[in-house]
């Protein structure tokens, strides 16, 4: 097999016995086991191949999945209710591989990229469940931005060290290096990926992946990565894609603000567009398609950092994430996270009517008041402030509109009081055009223009990439 090959081990909606898109025939799906469905495509990493392996029993719950999934509505106030009247069984990357899968892993000593997101549907961690196993010899681990078990705040550099549970060396990948070095890797014969997204650009649990993929193609050893769901769903694309001049650890490669794929998707574009040469295998989900919502796959949320504290903060984030560089508080520290923006010089009555002028579908804003407390960004520490939360009515409301808007109004709102941090707000926004529009009293569509031409250009590139129907 070549190196630049990508696998895709378990479920997908491109093999025989397919119509719109997932699989209609598990007899015709079963018979294209053997078979290899080869496509090419010429990009920065010349040809690449893709071959497909998909199990009777795949088969039978991508079926099961989509069918199970028509639901009427979309209100994130009733998804709760939807997901616990249509959930379906989606089974993440970590259970596919080990019921399905384990031949990647037999006789290979197993290096393992997770955290505390890491689990199976009964919340049982991949590093006990591969380090338990009787055939497979996990030997190594290797954390992320706010440690392997996730409780470190964001920034803060993380240490070596030896896991309590297993006694296994933790190798940091947010500390001295981002990327794993020759002697992380010493001993190594397969690198495994399985971390929980949360489906924006600027989240930094893909750019570990994407740096350790380099190294594991550098050093001849191939890459895994178990998949999980995109929270913010797989079919809703948003935002403006980042300019490759802007490429930095919280963002990595042309893609949007709200990319709307997996891990293993991103894994397999960044092979097949950006030029990482890595022998990569993708473990797909069973039971999962672009348009479930979270609480509707049965799987628990596990915030995947202390800020992040439940799919209502990673459907605003695309949006409120921009104000990391400006002096507004996210609401960090308190129990709304990224839903929230304020400031002490903020009237939040005022500030929702100029915000709901807007009519952004799927979303109010509503004033109010909070207190961060612990917040970890040194942003009105212990002072009760003014401001707004974002409301959503739908989980596709376009939060990056609304972090527009919203930036909008802060700026104008805040007279004297406001400032740029402009390095990092810029290497957040992929850009220094929407900076430089807010000062010089662009409105929202200026501020937008061709972000649907570039969105529309991107889901074209991804396209060959999805794993799902």
């Amino acid at each position: 097999m070549k190196r630049n090959s990508v696998h895709a081990v378990g479920a997908s909606p491109l093999e025989a016995g397919c119509v719109d898109g997932f699989q209609s025939d598990p007899e015709a799906c079963l018979m294209s086991r053997t078979n290899n469905l080869r496509r090419s495509r010429h990009g920065s990493g010349g040809t690449k191949s893709i071959r497909y392996a998909i199990s009777r029993q795949s088969c039978v719950l991508i079926v099961l999945g989509v069918l199970s999934l028509t639901v009427c509505g979309d209100s994130v106030e009733d998804s709760a209710a939807v997901g616990r009247a249509r959930s379906v069984e989606v089974r993440p990357g970590i259970e596919v591989l080990l019921e399905d899968s384990l031949h990647l892993l037999e006789g290979l000593r197993v290096g393992l990229i997770t955290n505390h997101t890491g689990i199976d549907r009964n919340g049982r961690s991949d590093i006990d469940l591969l380090a338990e196993h009787p055939r497979v010899e996990l030997v190594a681990l290797y954390s992320p931005e706010h440690g392997i078990r996730g409780e470190e705040r964001a920034g803060a550099a993380i240490e070596s060290g030896l896991d309590r549970q297993t006694g296994l060396p933790i190798h940091s990948l947010y500390g001295e290096t981002r990327k794993p070095t020759p002697a992380m890797l010493e001993g190594i014969d397969v690198l495994v990926f399985d971390m929980q997204d949360v489906g924006a650009r600027y989240y930094t649990y893909v750019s570990t992946m994407a740096r350790s993929m380099e190294a594991a193609g550098e050093n001849g050893i191939p890459f895994i990565v178990l998949d999980r769901p995109n929270p913010i769903r797989g079919d809703v694309v948003q935002g403006n894609v980042l300019e490759p001049e802007y490429s930095t650890f919280v963002g990595l490669y042309p893609v949007p603000m709200r990319h709307g794929m997996t891990p293993g998707e991103l894994a397999r574009m960044y092979v097949g567009e950006f030029g990482i040469d890595v022998e990569l295998s993708v473990v797909p989900m069973n039971g999962w398609t672009r348009s479930t919502s979270f609480e509707a796959t049965g799987l628990p949320w596990v915030p995947p950092s202390p800020n992040m504290p439940s799919v209502e903060s990673a459907l605003a984030y695309p949006g409120t994430c921009l104000f990391e560089g400006t002096p507004i508080s996210v609401g960090r520290g308190t129990d709304r996270a990224f839903q929230r923006i304020g400031a002490p010089w903020f009237d939040g009555d005022a500030l929702a009517v100029a915000l709901n002028l807007y009519q952004i579908e799927g979303v109010r804003f509503e004033a109010e008041t909070f207190t961060p407390t612990n917040a970890g960004d040194r942003k009105f520490e212990g002072q009760e402030i003014e401001g707004v939360r974002l409301v959503a009515e739908s989980s596709t409301y376009d939060a990056t509109q609304a972090g527009v808007a919203m930036l909008i109004e802060a700026y104008r709102a805040s007279g004297d009081n406001w400032e740029w941090f402009v390095a990092h707000f810029d290497r957040l926004a992929g850009t220094d055009a929407l900076r430089l529009g807010i000062e010089a009293g662009l409105g929202i569509e200026a501020l937008t223009v061709g972000w649907a031409d570039a969105l529309s250009d991107f889901e074209e590139l991804r396209a060959p990439y999805l794993l799902y129907p």
